[in-house]
């Protein structure tokens, strides 16, 4: 019999599967495999052992009871009972360069899976799977989670949690026997949905050892697995988390599995960032051109819409050089507060009585784009929509879900609901020049029925049809997605929008780590990174504008910010920001991010290297006051170690808060070979609390 195998393999990592006994097994994944591996599924066959299976069994990637399998399986699922356990054999396997196709069938359960696998060059393996009825009756599947082994010197784990205005803060834990699960409920991906699950050795950091990593690419309901078994055996895997009878396969019908978009790194966690950026950029539909640099209104009007008051904040963003500014919430009818309004878009006239047109014109005659705030999903029972059609929300029988920010969900899979969305936003757009939305989601999914069933799945599933619709109407439409911030990012959505609005909350020092953790998986060309007003209005907290200019500089740089009420300083200060932002955006949104593993807790060192390593840019961020006189020097990995480099602090938006006599004499300008930036470095600077400055490198 010929063997069936199949290597995927990257520049750095490797994948290896087999058919053993009729079952598809993972023989590893991690480090790169080179030379003989015939023996290599052979090889790691394990004893057997007292009070155990006679025979060694093979569970292979279906991971079922009737091979021997005792943790939890790939698939479950019934037919009124029955057909509940599996044997899924082999029946096709297809392999060519770095993809491989394999077909399973079930005579005796009446299923058919097709599994795919396909690694990049990057070393991203992109894992799908359709589960199909070949049976003549229902078939009720509860759950299907991809899965991928781990091996034993993968100890710890790291995933997110995180809340409305703090998403994705990491928390990181030992693997011990038993099952750990990250569930998100909300409907949506979620403020504490953890973007990436991450295995990892004790050792490993940003900058070295080894790390497992998976992403569900999906924006409904999730779940993140880690098993470890009794038997030593771990593995990690994740899956759509269906809501009771969600999925029930008629005969000959189909269940496409979210995909689960995984990579391993040698290089520690910003090797795994390298990879799922560069996977992410090489995509057909990434941004191209240049991140315009963005003015958001809400934060300087809220609710309250005055032509004249916008006109003003255009003329100083005019000033500055923003290229695009978007009008936020409150433009449509009877949005004078959130109480009223969302479900009819239309423009109020009593605010806007010359419509909007005027306003744009006048924007787009600065050189500065109009973008538009929608949540198409959401509907106040105060609206003309609600009032018409109460049957269009997702509920459960005559119940009415509670009140969340004083909305209900709308049911967007419901055919007369997705058309109302979709035509008064597209007649919105198809009417003036709007270059880009913001597209909002303010609240949770609670008793999400769609005509009478489970509609979690459904109702994400419409809205990338949405997205998808408005974008073939309407062709160079960017589209950000916003959920309350951060609640709302994830590898499902990221194909139908062009960026993230990372988080609701502006104050820099909060903003440092949600950004840090954000990027684990996102590229920063696709993460809102704005500059909030002087006295924050989420926390409350008064902060440098150096701070606030640095920290937003990492990403899709923007301002949240009443600019007219800037001092002339500030807007001297904000316009050098801008110019520094458009001169190196190609850098800052096209190199490799790294994440020093700098030894004091009061800092964080982070920074964009060039991929030929000709330039750098750094931030030193002064996050608590230091524990010791002189913080630990800075060091610069990422650059060539032979080359020679000059190194200087620049200040785009003014210098930050000194605690010192005297600064480091290198920030005067001093030129370094690359090994004595990374082994050696210069000495840090004292710096105030919730202070930051930029540090440039370029090869001579």
């Amino acid at each position: 019999m010929v063997k069936q195998s199949a290597l995927l393999r990257s520049e750095s990592s490797s994948l290896l599967l087999e058919v053993i006994d009729g079952a598809l097994v993972i023989a590893h994944w991690g480090a790169l495999l080179v030379g003989d591996l015939a023996d290599v599924a052979t090889a790691s066959q394990v004893s057997i052992a007292n009070s155990s299976w006679d025979h060694v069994q093979n569970p292979g990637i279906m991971r079922e009871s009737s091979r021997g399998f005792l943790g939890r399986p790939t698939l479950s699922g019934h037919r009124s009972g029955r057909a509940w356990s599996t044997k899924f054999e082999v029946t096709k396997f297809y392999h060519v360069d770095n993809e491989c196709s394999i077909t399973f069938h079930d005579a005796f359960a009446e299923l058919e899976i097709l599994i795919n696998f396909d690694m990049d060059t990057f070393g991203v393996i992109t894992q799908s799977a359709t589960v199909s009825n070949r049976g003549d009756s229902d078939y009720t599947l509860d759950e299907y989670i991809h899965w991928l082994p781990l091996p034993q010197e993968a100890t710890q784990s790291l995933d997110f949690i995180g809340r409305w205005s703090n998403e994705r803060q990491p928390q990181r834990r030992d693997i011990g026997v038993g099952s750990w699960a990250r569930e998100s409920r909300e409907g949506r991906s979620g403020h504490n949905f953890s973007i990436a699950d991450i295995a990892l050795t004790a050792q490993t950091s940003f900058q070295s050892g080894a790390a497992w990593a998976t992403s569900i690419a999906w924006s409904g309901n999730s779940i993140y697995l880690i098993e470890r078994g009794f038997d030593g055996g771990q593995s990690m895997g994740a899956g759509e988390l269906l809501l009771p009878g969600e999925v029930i396969l008629a005969a000959g019908a189909s269940y496409s599995a979210p995909a689960m978009v995984s990579v391993y790194s040698q290089q520690g966690l910003d090797g795994l960032s390298a990879a799922f950026h560069s996977h992410i950029r090489a995509r057909s539909m990434h941004p191209q051109r240049p991140r315009p640099l963005t003015l958001n209104m809400w934060e300087a009007l809220y609710f309250n819409h005055d032509e004249a008051a916008i006109r003003e904040l255009v003329d100083v963003a005019a000033e500055i050089g923003i290229e695009r500014v978007v009008l936020d919430d409150g433009w449509f009818h009877s949005r004078r507060n959130d109480r009223a309004g969302l479900g009819d878009w239309v423009i109020d006239s009593s605010v806007w009585p010359d419509g909007l047109k005027p306003i744009i014109k006048y924007i787009n005659s600065k050189g500065i784009e109009f973008g538009l705030w929608f949540e198409g999903e959401m509907v106040n029972p105060d609206s003309d929509l609600y009032r018409a059609h109460p049957e269009w929300i997702l509920h459960e029988g005559d119940r009415t879900p509670p009140l969340w920010r004083h909305q209900l969900v709308l049911d967007i899979a419901h055919e007369g609901a997705y058309n109302h969305v979709l035509e008064q936003t597209s007649a919105i757009l198809e009417a003036h020049d709007i270059a880009y939305i913001k597209w909002d989601h303010n609240r949770v999914l609670v008793d999400a029925g769609h005509l009478g069933r489970p509609g979690v799945r459904s109702q994400t599933q419409a809205i990338y049809r949405l997205f998808a619709e408005l974008k073939q109407r309407h062709p160079h439409l960017e589209i950000e997605s916003c959920a309350s911030g951060g609640a709302r990012i994830d590898l499902g959505v990221i194909d139908y929008v062009d960026r993230f609005w990372t988080s609701d909350n502006n104050d820099a020092l909060e903003r440092q780590s949600i950004q840090r953790w954000s990027a684990q998986v996102i590229p920063p060309e696709m993460l809102g990174t704005h500059i909030g007003p002087t006295h924050g209005h989420q926390t409350g907290r008064t902060l440098e504008l150096s701070m606030r200019a640095t920290t937003a500089l990492f990403g899709h740089a923007g301002i949240e910010w009443n600019i007219t009420e800037a001092t002339e300083q500030e807007r001297a200060y904000l316009k050098s920001w801008a110019t520094y932002y458009k001169s190196n955006r190609a850098l800052l949104h096209g190199g490799t991010m790294i994440r020093v593993d700098y030894p004091d807790t009061h800092g964080y060192l982070h920074g964009v290297s060039a991929h030929d390593k000709s330039r750098a840019i750094f931030a030193y961020v002064q996050l608590r006051p230091t524990s010791v006189i002189h913080p630990a020097p800075l060091k610069f990995p990422g650059l060539d170690a032979k080359a020679t480099y000059s190194v200087n602090a620049v200040y785009p938006a003014g210098k930050p808060r000194f605690m010192l006599v005297t600064p480091p004499q290198w920030m005067e300008g001093i030129k370094l070979s690359g090994s004595a930036l990374a082994n050696s470095g210069v000495a840090a600077p004292i710096l105030a609390p919730a202070n930051a400055f930029i540090i440039e490198i370029t090869k001579i």
